[in-house]
């Protein structure tokens, strides 16, 4: 049943523009808002849309729907590696640039027909390069910048990097969204036997711009938190950033409790196992990860040598990015299913109610606790 209280009618009719990439949880998010509002069999709020490419790798955005006065949600995922396109006869894995795009391709599509237009982008493009520190550029800023000036009313997104880029569009709505109540589900669900009293598990942050987040989990949780600050060599850069030439931990014991790593995206997942050995030697129990956005970059094999070490029990990463098949058959992993929270915040912000419950989900946290006998 949807929480919606229908305090307001809808601002439109709804819309769900599907980015490539995207399909499968913009069909559960329709499935989801149909039956809450006992939709006739067959209705569907998804657009029917499409970005084809000519054999240059040229594209285009076709709207196969009336986008007048219809209160569009577009849901994007930049890193989507798992789709490709035709250039000049090879087969190409779409780029964060590619895909963003397309997005601007069919907002384009739109003009200014769409009563509203919202962009759904769980993991922020150029999220990552959000200020700068020498002469480099300011791609978030001038991406969110440009969404706007296209007529973005407002941006949805996940465990921002760094949530000050919304400065940029001072006067356009932003909503950075955790999925903090999901992974805690997640945890109690895989380790039945979790505990969460402070002599028995402690939140670890990874460095020091991830303490909001932390904070946030051990405050809900009543839990001690811990934080490693990374020890960088500022006369180098390799692959874009300074290397971290080591993690000094800060924080009480942990010897003999169970310890959860919290981030907003594992990469290589270099700095994690690092943390992991390191929270070992210092007598920790279990180890777990919560990160919003699993990359794998590298790929799996060192996650795998660090499980099997048993430095690590447990990742959990959400469905909000393309999770390549072979992830999701790994002994150490757990999928954080996220779509009915994304389908909750379509409904509620169509219906144009407040979504400050569910960025701030600390009853429904509570109440979990409580009714598992685990606070």
């Amino acid at each position: 049943m949807s929480i919606n209280q229908s305090k307001h009618r809808p601002f439109g009719d709804l819309g769900i523009v599907a980015m490539r990439g995207c399909e499968d949880i913009a069909k559960a998010v329709d499935d989801y808002i149909t039956d809450w509002r006992k939709a006739d069999q067959g209705v569907s709020y998804i657009v029917d849309s499409s970005c084809p490419r000519f054999g240059t790798g040229e594209g285009k955005g076709m709207l196969n729907h009336t986008a007048r006065g219809v209160d569009a949600y577009i849901i994007c995922d930049c890193f989507n590696y798992g789709v490709t396109f035709n250039m000049y006869g090879q087969t190409v894995p779409m780029s964060p640039d590619d895909h963003f795009q397309d997005l601007k391709r069919m907002i384009a599509t739109m003009g200014s027909k769409s009563r509203r237009i919202t962009v759904i982008m769980p993991m922020l493009y150029e999220g990552r390069q959000h200020r700068r520190t020498a002469r480099e550029s300011l791609d978030c800023a001038q991406a969110l910048q440009e969404l706007v000036n296209m007529g973005v009313k407002d941006i949805v997104t996940f465990d921002a990097h760094d949530t000050r880029v919304q400065n940029a569009i001072p006067l356009n709505g932003f909503d950075n969204v955790h999925p903090t109540y999901q992974m805690i589900k997640a945890l109690v669900r895989e380790v039945p036997d979790i505990r969460f009293d402070r002599d028995k598990l402690m939140i670890i942050s990874p460095d020091e711009g991830g303490m909001s987040r932390c904070i946030y989990y051990s405050s809900v949780l009543g839990l001690d938190l811990g934080m490693f600050y990374k020890r960088r060599n500022y006369s180098v850069i390799v692959n874009g950033r300074n290397p971290i030439e080591a993690h000094e931990f800060l924080g009480n014991d942990i010897k003999g409790k169970d310890v959860i790593i919290v981030d907003d995206m594992i990469s290589s997942g270099d700095s994690i196992m690092d943390i992991a050995v390191k929270l070992k030697e210092r007598g920790a129990k279990r180890i777990f990860v919560f990160a919003t956005f699993g990359l794998f970059v590298e790929g799996f094999d060192k996650f795998n040598e660090c499980y099997k070490a048993g430095n690590i029990d447990r990742v959990f990463t959400t469905n909000l990015i393309y999770n390549p098949p072979e992830l999701l058959k790994q002994e150490w992993y757990t999928n954080v299913n996220m779509n009915k929270y994304i389908a909750y915040i379509i409904d509620t912000m169509n219906y144009d109610n407040s979504i400050a419950k569910l960025m701030n989900p600390v009853d429904r946290i509570n109440t979990f606790l409580t009714k598992k006998g685990l606070k």
